[in-house]
Formats: C-alpha cells, structure tokens, sequence
C-alpha cells in the first residue's frame, strides 16, 4: 500500500458543526485532519469571509446577497444555529459558543492554521462569478501575504493553496502568486483534459468523487503527466476506501474524523487470481 490520501476538511468538520465556523475548523485540526477547505467571498467592504454561498439564507438568520454586506452586518447574524435548530433539546448538542455562531472571516482562519501547533495546509476556493471579479484574487494575495504564505521561498511550498472552477481566477493567481499552487476543480472533465493534462501553471487536478467513480484511469492519466488528484466531496466509507484504493492524492470531505479512521484500516487483501485448466481435448479416436 502507498502513502494514504491526505484528509482535508470540507468547511471544517461540517457534518457535526456548522460550516466554515471557528468550531467546525477547530473540531478538524483536534481531529487530526491533514488540511483545511473553505471558500471566501469578498463583503462590500472589502472583507474576505468564508461563506460558500452567493445569498445567507441557508447558513444565517439573515437575508441578502453578501457581496452587497459589509463586515459589521454580516457579525450581526447567528451562523450556527440552523445546523441544530433543536439544539436546548439535545444532550449530546455542542454548547452554544461565538465559536458557532459568529461569521469567520478568512483572516482569523489563516491565524488558526497557524497556530494549530502542527502541519495544517489550507485549501482556499474562490466563488466565482462574482461583481468584484479580479479584486478577490488581489485580497486574498494580500490576506496571504500577512502571513508570508504568498510568495514561497524556492524550495519550500506555502500551506496555503487556491482551487477554483474558474479557469481565470487560477489564471490570476499565476500571475500574483506564480509559487502559490492551484488545483483547477471540476465536475466533468473538458474533452481537451481527459488525457490528464491540466492549463497552463496548475498544479493539481480537483474531480468531483462521480468523476473518479466512473472513471477511475483518470487519476493515472493524471498522475502521468505530474499533477496530484484532489477530490471532493468524499463521506462514505465505501467512497474514502475506493479513493485509497485507485491513488488519490488528498480527499476533501465533511467527515475528516470518519475518513481518518477508514484510512488507518489495513487494506483489503487481493482477491486470490484463478484460471480456468486447460480444455481437455478428446481422445482421438483409433
């Protein structure tokens, strides 16, 4: 068996905390995840918050698109809450803390890696389209440069990385950070890339787990022209096993703890090969 699948955590361990909260990353890094996901999206204030969606409905008590928000109206909302709306029934619920309920901007999160007393890589996403365009790839590289992670020295390699469906906004990013690597992700392969091949200045391919379940070669492709496979949203035990199993290099999935532990299983054995004996030919006949 090869070196395992480096486990990143999707919004934190989002399964059992709310995503992209302070506690969903802190749970992560407690429990040992390799790496960190989230995905920013810049407030009209020039903020970058880690949100993955356009609109706040779904993860907040408020209302709006975000890009039209400023910082001091987005930390005026709960961002915790809706994971467990019955959560002063619950014995077994979280407490309720600022940790849970308080929106994370990208800042405090590069601190919290930083601080995580260990290795932690972080895999950053940028939201694309967005009306500020360009300007969230300039503030991350100032976001990242605060930390001296935007420029890597020769020979050694930021923790952070940027992953994007949007072709430009890696594309920036050579350009403002040519030593950051890229993953480009994606839903279905571009005809052009199927070889395994990437665009120009990538670093690392980013399948979605149905890619790589129908398509398992593809991670060899991959492999062949020396780009890693990162794939993403991989829960089930089945799915991390199937992921080990054809050489991926990272799995980004909501369940770091689970995934750790089905990856710290011996793998199964081979089944015994058989072949069939010879046809016996008749005896020809005297």
């Amino acid at each position: 068996m090869g070196k395992r699948p480096s486990v990143v955590a999707h919004r934190g361990a989002s399964d059992v905390s709310p995503e992209h909260t302070l506690a969903a990353y802190r749970r992560a890094v407690d429990a040992g995840a390799d790496g960190l996901e989230c995905d920013v999206r810049l407030t009209s204030d020039g903020h970058l918050v880690c949100v993955h969606d356009r609109r706040i409905e779904r993860t907040s008590n408020g209302r709006g698109v975000l890009s039209t928000m400023s910082l001091e109206e987005l930390e005026s909302f709960d961002w915790g809450s809706w994971k467990n709306p019955w959560a002063e029934l619950d014995d077994e619920a979280e407490l309720p803390s600022p940790d849970m309920r308080k929106v994370l901007t990208l800042d405090e999160l590069l601190s919290t890696v930083r601080d995580a007393g260990r290795p932690v890589e972080l895999a950053i996403e940028t939201k694309h389209p967005t009306r500020y365009a360009g300007l969230v790839e300039r503030r991350l590289i100032e976001a990242l440069d605060r930390y001296g992670w935007a420029h890597p020295k020769i020979g050694t390699e930021s923790p952070a990385r940027v992953m994007s469906f949007s072709w430009l906004s890696l594309r920036r990013m050579r350009v403002l950070a040519p030593g950051l690597r890229t993953v480009l992700l994606m839903d279905r392969v571009p005809l052009r890339f199927r070889d395994g091949s990437l665009p120009t200045g990538v670093s690392y391919a980013g399948p979605s787990l149905e890619i790589v379940t129908a398509h398992p070669e593809y991670v060899d492709r991959a492999h062949k022209h020396g780009h890693q496979v990162h794939v993403w949203t991989v829960n089930a035990d089945a799915d991390v096993r199937h992921c080990r199993d054809i050489g991926v290099d990272a799995i980004i999935s909501d369940r770091p703890e689970a995934a750790l532990k089905t990856l710290a299983e011996p793998p199964s054995p081979p089944l015994p090969s058989f072949t069939f004996p010879p046809k016996r030919q008749p005896r020809r006949q005297q």
